[in-house]
């Protein structure tokens, strides 16, 4: 019935389909007709689908013909799945929905705009110019009295503007990257072909294949399946799993894990139709959520802010006792405060332009460009890292990894291609590869096929015969089912036929085995197959056959022999893999029935494979560079000691001659039989954990992160997210990772290769790195304008520098110079050096030497300038506050060059690749030079000469080499701050 219908579908869709030759009349006829057709063709209407999952009503179920009626109805081949084509796949979309989710509207720039005017110091800084503004026109008429408040406006947009396009641009970011996340690959079945499709192509009707660690993308019903169990924490917060069943419970729901065993459903409801999708509408992600080094920064900004706010107020106390005492002259030479004498309107002017003053003194004391920083400097380089293969799922393991000091691997395929084929193939004890396997007893041949056919999760399919065939599944799976059809030539549709399943128990890590319970419909005979690890499945059997078919006993010899075979195979990085059968009594089954067990004891072992899996071309040099950065790498697998050793060797984890070193390679048992004591003594020393279970890489990961370690975890399985959500960064595989590991894990690398970690440790150094230049490059200007204002305004009754002088400064400071040396790439000197930890301090005593050093220049030369500098150049006041302006903005410009290496003297090297740096620079001065030359009402300076240009020039640039000379001096090691604390 299903295949008739099946059929007669796929008939009327090619007949449907539009030809491309119709006339445009023609076409929309054609249309209306498909439509009309299909509405009518799906005899069951959605929300009645959406009520019979989410109610998850039996006795509905069976009034609709169970899932054989519901199949029907919606037009879907229970076992060769929908038809698949884009009219069907549009038609059922038109008719169902799509498999998307309706989101919160995004944030706009708006927002991001009245967020912006909602910083306390801005508001004030509005205020002061709106006075100054209204003020500055009364006294001077429009055409003059707009310029002091006008320009203080300008220098404010311009601040806003640029924070707020900032941050609108890292919220779009990740929006694209929350889109990408999103998109999972589904396996379907479609035209009786199995295939992977995105999750937002999935449509009612499909026939999803499930496996352990999936998340079920959309609402349906169990087709068939085996010990299919669900995790439906997400949905209902209750830990215990759901079996899912014909006759209690066929329901599955979007949004909830396979916990254990396989199956097929069929999609009833998609997107918005689905309890999921419901609630998915109502949550928007929080890109907001702050990282470690955000929060350090954070306080760093508060300190730095009281300080400031200290400076501000003892500035303004002086300038309003100055003023109103009549120490304070105008322009002319008069006081400008005297006693009743002088206009409100005066007085009034006057305040508002002190307030300015020291309110622009804040802003340019906060140093709110650093948080700006971390956030250019995240988003820039976690666009760069999905380029280099690495997604990052959570903000904080962009930072976090460049402070790893050990890493824990996976072996296969992140050390390994996961280009898996069989090389090597016993029975009994001869090897099949010299000799022809044409005297292989065909029963023996048979029983093998069976083991192959049955016991899997994979399929083979093939269109026609002249076709090339597709095998599906995971990379061990479609190495055997290669190697059994290919050479043993193997009928995989014949071998189900032939045998009902009746009962399967799936792999996982734990058990590193599967089993299957079949019964041959020819002699009703019942038989079990199991297949797994070599030695576990050895364990298992207590006879084995020969290539001849005869059955022998296995004795200790034997067993020694085969033992001695498999570690051969395993020494040449062979993965091996044992099939062993056991024909039933149906009272023996009939016992286990009741127990939901297999046979596991008293086996005959049928044969051995062996899978070569090559290692990936980079990796050893991936290995050695996080070697040479201090980081240890450690690889934790489920494959035997003899494999794990070998493969270790060729990737460089383990040096030649080092895998004899007491204790540095353990299996998983041995590390957990150890005390906790002797975990904690021998940890460090292991290099290799081999036959280890997600409880063992659980168990390393607490014992590392005690001892100070800070661990990066790299898991694909659905029984690694306690390891990944442990480690201080969990790092997911891509193309092998199971949903639910990923949404544990921090970073998703997505070729799945371990080099691809090696990069992202490099860009986590660069960005802990570029946030200390910018740090050392904003600290220098914070001190030296605090104290040129301070010193100044004590001293002399005057602000060197105006309020729209300050706020330019500010600008470049904060955003220009964020953007500048937030965007600097990692280099390899990053990875040279030692990692960080978690006890370093943010700012070295390398960056204090660093910034005091030119901070010292600047105030010196600065203040030299405000008390002599119109007798040393003969200018007037005006000219000289003109200097003093672009002589500090000039000194930032080269001091940005300093920064960019905080330790090296060669400031220069590589600059040529940062062509964002250069451009940045380059803008800097070309606003610079408008400011001074042709802004002078704005910025309230005079035009320079070529000379005076030449002596602000000359004198900024000395601090070149006073860089190079203060990078001579050696700084102890001991943190500064240290030596205070231990004085107390």
């Amino acid at each position: 019935m299903s295949h008739l219908l099946h059929a007669n579908l796929v008939c009327i869709e090619r007949l449907l389909d539009v030809p491309a030759t119709l006339s445009k009349p023609n076409k929309r006829w054609h249309l209306a007709f498909v439509t009309i057709y299909y509405i009518d063709h799906f005899k069951i209407h959605q929300s009645s689908l959406s009520e019979l999952v989410k109610k998850k009503d039996l006795d509905q179920l069976e009034n609709f013909g169970g899932i054989v009626g519901i199949a029907s109805a919606i037009g879907t081949d229970i076992d060769g799945g929908i038809y698949g084509g884009p009219e069907d796949i549009d038609r059922r979309q038109q008719a169902f929905g799509s498999n998307t989710y309706k989101k919160p509207p995004t944030k706009g720039f708006f927002h991001f705009v009245v967020e912006a005017f909602k910083d306390l110091t801005i508001a004030i800084l509005l205020g002061c110019a709106a006075l100054s503004l209204g003020f500055g026109i009364k006294e001077h008429g429009l055409k003059e009295g707009w310029y002091d408040g006008g320009s203080i406006f300008v220098a404010v947009f311009l601040i806003i503007a640029v924070s707020a396009i900032s941050n609108y641009r890292q919220n779009r970011q990740f929006d694209k990257l929350s889109k990408i996340s999103n998109n999972i690959q589904i396996d379907v079945v479609r035209s009786g072909r199995r295939q992977e499709v995105s999750i937002f192509e999935l449509v009612v009707g499909d026939v999803v294949c499930l496996k352990i660690g999936d998340q079920v993308p959309a609402d349906g019903l169990f087709i068939d399946g085996h010990s299919l169990q669900i995790d439906e924490s997400s949905m209902t917060g209750e830990s215990d799993h759901v079996e899912i069943n014909h006759k209690k419970n066929p329901f599955l729901v979007s949004g909830t894990k396979v916990a254990d065993g396989y199956g097929q459903m069929l999609v009833t409801s998609v997107g918005m139709n689905t309890t999921w999708g419901e609630m998915m509408s109502h949550i928007s992600r929080d890109t907001n959520e702050q990282t470690p080094l955000q929060a350090r920064l954070n306080k760093l900004t508060s300190s730095i802010g009281k300080v400031g706010l200290a400076v501000a107020f003892l500035v303004l106390l002086v300038l309003l006792v100055r003023y109103f005492t009549g120490n304070t002259q105008d322009e002319s030479g008069k006081k400008e405060f005297n006693g009743s004498k002088t206009k409100a309107d005066d007085i009034v002017n006057a305040v508002v332009g002190i307030v300015a003053a020291a309110v622009t003194i804040i802003v340019v004391a906060i140093p709110e460009g650093l948080p700006l920083a971390v956030t250019l400097t995240l988003a820039y380089s976690m666009k760069r890292m999905m380029k280099d293969q690495a997604m990052v799922r959570k903000l904080p393991a962009c930072e976090t990894m460049g402070s790893a000091t050990t890493i824990c691997t996976d072996k296969t395929g992140t050390l390994t291609m996961n280009l898996m084929k069989v090389t090597k193939f016993w029975l009994g004890q001869e090897s099949m590869e010299q000799s022809n396997p044409s005297p292989v007893s065909p029963y023996v041949l048979e029983l093998i096929k069976q083991g192959v056919a049955l016991n899997t999760t994979g399929s083979v399919y093939r269109e026609s015969p002249e076709s090339k065939l597709e095998f599906s599944g995971s990379p061990t799976e479609k190495a055997i089912l290669s190697w059994a059809v290919l050479e043993l030539n193997m009928n995989m549709e014949q071998m189900k036929q032939s045998c009902t399943i009746l009962q399967v128990e799936a792999f996982n890590s734990q058990k590193k085995r599967s089993g299957v319970l079949s019964m041959k419909k020819m002699d009703h005979t019942i038989h079990v197959h199991w297949k797994g690890a070599a030695e576990m499945i050895l364990a298992m059997c207590s006879s084995y056959y020969d290539a001849s078919g005869l059955m022998k006993e296995m004795d200790d010899r034997e067993r020694n022999t085969f033992k001695q075979i498999i570690q051969d195979m395993a020494a040449s990085s062979l993965r091996c893999i044992a099939f062993a059968h056991k024909q039933i009594s149906e009272d023996q089954y009939e016992d286990g029935k009741e127990d939901k067990t297999l046979k596991e004891d008293c086996l005959t072992l049928l044969g051995l494979v062996g899978i070569k899996d090559p290692c990936r071309p980079g990796v050893k040099k991936a290995v050695d560079d996080c070697q040479r950065a201090g980081v240890n790498v450690k690889m934790i697998t489920g494959d035997n000691v003899f494999t794990a050793r070998a493969i270790a060797i060729e990737c460089g984890i383990l040096k030649p001659g080092a895998e004899n070193i007491s204790g540095a390679v353990v299996e998983g048992e041995e590390f957990r039989n150890y005390t906790h004591e002797q975990r904690m003594e021998k940890v460090d020393k292991i290099c290799v954990m081999a036959r280890s279970s997600p409880f063992d890489k659980l168990l390393m990961v607490q014992c590392l992160k005690q001892k100070g370690h800070v661990v990066a975890v790299t898991g694909d399985g659905t029984n690694d997210a306690p390891a990944l959500k442990e480690a201080d960064i969990g790092l997911s595989m891509g193309i092998q990772g199971t949903e639910v590991a990923k949404e544990s894990s921090d970073i998703v690398i997505l070729d799945d290769n371990f080099a691809s970690v090696a990069t992202v440790l490099r860009w986590g150094r660069c960005v802990y790195n570029n946030i200390q230049k910018f740090i050392q490059f904003q600290l220098t200007v914070n001190v030296a304008a605090l104290v040129i204002n301070f010193v100044a305004a004590v001293s002399a009754g005057e602000v060197p520098l105006t309020a729209v002088q300050l706020l330019w400064v500010n600008l470049i400071m904060d955003t220009l110079g964020a953007l500048a040396l937030a965007t600097e790439q990692p280099t390899q000197e990053l990875m040279e050096k030692t990692p960080v930890g978690r006890t370093e301090p943010l700012i070295t005593n390398i960056m204090w030497r660093n910034l005091l050093s030119q901070a010292l220049y600047q105030i010196a030369i600065l203040l030299t300038l405000q008390f002599k500098g119109e007798s040393i150049f003969g200018v007037t006041e005006r000219v000289n506050d003109t200097l003093i302006f672009n002589i500090f903005v000039l000194c930032q410009v080269f001091n940005e060059f300093n920064a960019r290496k905080l330790e090296e003297k060669n400031v220069f090297k590589g600059i040529h690749k940062n062509k964002l740096f250069l451009g940045i620079i380059g803008i800097t001065i070309l606003l610079q030079v408008l400011m001074v030359e042709f802004l002078k009402k704005f910025a309230d300076t005079e035009r320079l000469n070529w000379g005076q240009w030449g002596a602000c020039i000359g004198t900024a640039a000395l601090s070149w080499p006073i860089c190079w000379v203060v990078k001579c001096i050696p700084v102890p090691e001991k943190p500064i701050f240290s030596y205070l604390t231990w004085r107390k």
